[in-house]
């Protein structure tokens, strides 16, 4: 009897005729009622599963409308769709089609060549790097801002895909805080900073364009690169981050990190940065100067951004408000070069790479009432706080395992394994222990040049660090 097959929740979300319809559409699709079948008339149906007629009825003539069955007036319903190939002596079985492996845009197959998105859990968990503490985000001042924009959304300009008031306060804020030179015209904004590379590399890549990007590095931006078809090279690292080889000629686009160089945190001295500045080609050879946590400085001043020692208009700036505020804000930056400005943002709406208008408002609130720096103010001690405490708790209980590497700010740190040794094997026994980490070895364009531990403390409370020290030590 077809009423076996179907399973009704009288407390369901969807509807009895939704779920009806939707149950008997897949029986017919899968094969398991065939084409030809005669089904039970909408009153003996209706009596079998306990429904009025009329549920049965609508959900008849939804299924003949999408072509599943032929009805006629005082006749029952015929099913019209074969669903599966039967295989011959089978009688009624009925065996699923399989389908094909999808053919892949070159684009979707030099992606899954990457190891990115990173496979991380689903819940967080100590002591996941690259997150900030939500928990310590204002967030009734955040909603204040959401609302006040939410409420003046009828009456705002049309059209503005970068907001005026957020470009204007955001120019002002890289330009105090970051040494960053540019026209509020110049600042774009984007679901991620994830998002401005795609942008870039799809407005400045041609396959077989050779890129250099840091070895190890941020694997998103190799993803991105490698994405557009581009050749990409992995360039070491020494004590002032990325390496350039001497007599080696520039290529079409560099990317770096040069304030905080992920994942080692190492900053690039103002003598490595005038040298690829001086490398680069105007027009070109361009450079993406990531500063994904770059408003984290502990020991030092900053040094000023790669983009305002610039005087050719060769250097793209890359932010991000996830690690400053919270990850699910979704909102990152790009200032880019004068002369490209109006193709990216040509390139921006056909991309669909646009953050909302309502968003962008809040946020420019939030700025130009002074929250975001009183947030950030108050992060940057906490974090700080943090960082020595974790760096503390490591060299205690895990001094003899593990080096660790304080670096001069930043959300995350790296620790390396003094006796050598497989980092995979230890970031898995971590894990199953109930500690997040990340193996330094996996992000390494080819053979690993490094082993460690990439670690997270600006999400963790120090009571939370302590424990989760602890938890390393009985692993090691």
């Amino acid at each position: 009897m077809i009423s076996g097959l179907i399973t009704l929740e009288r407390s369901g979300e969807a509807g009895l005729v939704v779920q009806l319809t939707g149950q008997l559409r897949r029986l017919i699709a899968s094969g398991r009622i065939g084409k030809d079948r005669v089904l039970p008339s909408s009153r003996r149906l209706a009596s079998d599963l306990g429904v009025s007629r009329n549920t049965v009825s609508f959900a008849f003539e939804q299924l003949a409308a999408e072509g599943y069955l032929a009805m006629s007036h005082g006749r029952r319903p015929v099913v019209m769709v074969d669903g599966g190939e039967r295989t011959e002596g089978a009688g009624t079985a009925v065996s699923r089609v399989q389908p094909g492996k999808p053919r892949l845009s070159p684009w979707a197959s030099k992606l899954r060549e990457t190891d990115w998105p990173m496979s991380y859990l689903a819940s967080l968990r100590p002591l996941r790097p690259g997150h900030a503490d939500a928990r310590e985000f204002p967030n009734e001042i955040w909603a204040r801002c959401l609302r006040r924009s939410a409420v003046q959304s009828a009456r705002r300009e049309i059209g503005a895909v970068n907001r005026p008031r957020l470009r204007e306060a955001l120019a002002q804020y890289l330009a105090t805080s970051r040494g960053v030179r540019a026209a509020a015209a110049q600042v774009m904004i984007l679901p991620s900073a994830q998002a401005a590379l795609t942008l870039i590399a799809a407005t400045l890549i041609t396959p077989g364009d050779e890129v250099w990007v840091e070895d190890p590095g941020y694997p998103g931006a190799t993803a991105a690169f490698r994405a557009s078809g581009a050749r990409v090279v992995g360039m070491g690292l020494d004590e002032q981050g990325m390496q350039r080889v001497a007599g080696t000629v520039a290529p079409r686009l560099i990317f770096m990190t040069p304030s905080h160089q992920h994942p080692t945190g190492r900053l690039m001295s103002l003598v490595r940065r005038t040298e690829f500045l001086a490398a680069s080609r105007p027009g070109k050879t361009w450079i993406i100067e990531d500063d994904y946590d770059g408003e984290f400085h502990y020991d030092s001043r900053p040094v000023p951004s790669l983009q305002g020692l610039d005087a050719h208009g060769r250097v793209f700036y890359v932010g991000t408000f996830s690690k400053v505020m919270t990850s699910d804000i979704r909102l990152g930056y790009l200032v880019a070069p004068p002369a490209l400005c109006d193709t990216l943002e040509i390139a921006q709406r056909h991309m669909g790479l646009i953050a909302a208008s309502h968003i962008q408002e809040a946020l420019a609130e939030f700025i130009i009432d002074g929250h975001f720096l009183a947030h950030l103010r108050r992060m940057r001690r906490l974090y700080h706080a943090r960082r020595d405490h974790l760096v503390g708790e490591m060299e205690r209980r895990l001094g003899g395992v593990l080096e660790v590497e304080t670096p001069s700010g930043g959300i995350q740190l790296v620790a390396r394994l003094k006796r050598g040794g497989a980092d995979r094997a230890a970031v898995k026994r971590l894990v199953e222990a109930g500690v997040e980490t990340r193996a330094l070895s996996t992000l390494s364009l080819g053979r690993p040049r490094d082993h460690g531990l990439l670690l997270g403390f600006a999400a963790w409370r120090e009571s939370e660090i302590s424990t989760a020290v602890r938890t390393m030590a009985s692993c090691f």
